[in-house]
């Protein structure tokens, strides 16, 4: 058996995105550490059975800090002395793969949730992150696990890696049990709501995810209050919050002003994510970058119609016309007349959340997610 550490950035990442991974190579008897920033999450974590190891990292390019980080992960590989080495978001993804080829690891392997440089990047913003994603995954990166098909695509086409090295693992929920809309009772549902004073005539549009610019936060609010100036019955429900590093922002000032909107509720970061999705009549990601949005694959596996932009991730897992909308982003207007659309045709919202189980239960099932990377890294 191996032993192996996971690195990322916050511990919301552990929990949200990396725990069922971390699990499932424990129960094959492998030791797996998990090395990321403390932000809260950790004594829940180790109650779980997982071993955190707090080394903070930044999320962003800070050179003293992000040095600091490449230092601490550095000793911690060589004294723990790790079989592989499997990095996951991006400034962490950097820092653990050039950490871990200094240390010797014999294996590192790459999630790639998402590649930073996407399309309508200007020029030389995208050649920068391009050129750095290709350096560090064949000099510093053993196998390349991508979430996005595009990615893929792009990876083997672009010569990232031995195409052997290159493994599409795509992302996926547990569709068969926690996202199962018949495992969830109608009175439960309209419990929540009347504690969330939503009433059961009340359209509920759903987002999940930062409350920041890049998530189309500023769009989904213009979109909504122009609808809810001509239309009743409408609610907004904005599950998330900021992290410490989103205070202070325009995004940070405009979601304070949203909560004084009686028709906008703000819930923080929540638990209970398949309960709220199943008091919601339409899921909306309005995101301007995205690898493969979990949000968007828990909101289909429990039948709920979606309206996503058209950028990568998003529109492998959004069918325009068949299981919801694909929208231009950053554009309130075309999102609006979507959100607009589907309001006032429950027949048309019915139809697509249907199509929307349908798709989560044959492409994005978490099992077959984890069974690929088991199989290559045991």
């Amino acid at each position: 058996m191996s032993k192996i550490l996971q690195v990322c950035a916050i511990d919301l990442s552990v929990d949200v995105l990396l725990k069922p991974l971390v699990q499932a190579l424990m129960g094959q008897g492998h030791v797996v550490h998990c090395a990321c920033s403390n932000t809260g999450r950790f004594d829940s974590l180790m109650e779980q059975g997982l071993c955190m190891i707090d080394i903070p990292i930044e999320r962003k390019i800070s050179p003293l800090s992000n040095q600091k980080s490449l230092v601490a992960l550095f000793k911690l590989m060589k004294t723990e002395k790790y079989d592989v080495v499997h990095v996951h978001t991006p400034v962490a993804a950097v820092l653990g793969r050039i950490a871990a080829r200094l240390a010797g690891v014999k294996t590192i392997v790459y999630t790639a949730h998402g590649f930073y440089f996407h399309e309508e990047m200007p020029k030389w913003e995208y050649a920068f992150f391009y050129g750095l994603e290709k350096f560090l995954a064949v000099y510093f990166t053993d196998w390349i696990f991508l979430q996005s098909k595009e990615d893929c695509d792009l990876c083997i086409r672009d010569r990232f890696k031995n195409p052997g090295r290159v493994v599409h693992i795509g992302n996926g929920v547990d569709v068969d049990g926690k996202f199962n809309p018949i495992r969830l009772s109608p009175v439960a549902s309209a419990r929540l709501r009347n504690t969330l004073g939503i009433s059961a005539e009340d359209v509920v549009f759903t987002f999940i995810g930062r409350l920041v610019r890049e998530k189309g936060i500023f769009e989904l609010l213009g979109a909504f209050q122009t609808l809810a100036r001509k239309e009743t019955k409408i609610k907004l429900l904005l599950i998330g919050d900021l992290l410490d590093s989103d205070r202070g922002t325009e995004a940070y000032m405009q979601i304070q002003e949203a909560n004084n909107d009686p028709n906008i509720v703000i819930t923080g970061f929540r638990r209970d994510i398949p309960e709220l999705l199943a008091m919601t009549d339409v899921f909306i990601l309005p995101s301007y970058r995205e690898g493969l949005p979990r949000s968007i694959i828990e909101a289909m596996a429990m039948a709920i119609p979606i309206i996503a932009t058209n950028i990568r991730g998003c529109r492998e897992e959004v069918f325009d016309g068949k299981n919801g909308f694909l929208v231009n982003k950053e554009d309130s207007e075309d999102l609006c007349a979507k959100m607009e659309y589907l309001l006032h045709n429950a027949d048309k919202r019915k139809e697509f959340g249907e199509h929307s189980r349908v798709l989560a239960e044959r492409l994005f099932k978490e099992e077959n997610v984890i069974r690929k990377q088991l199989s290559v890294l045991r």
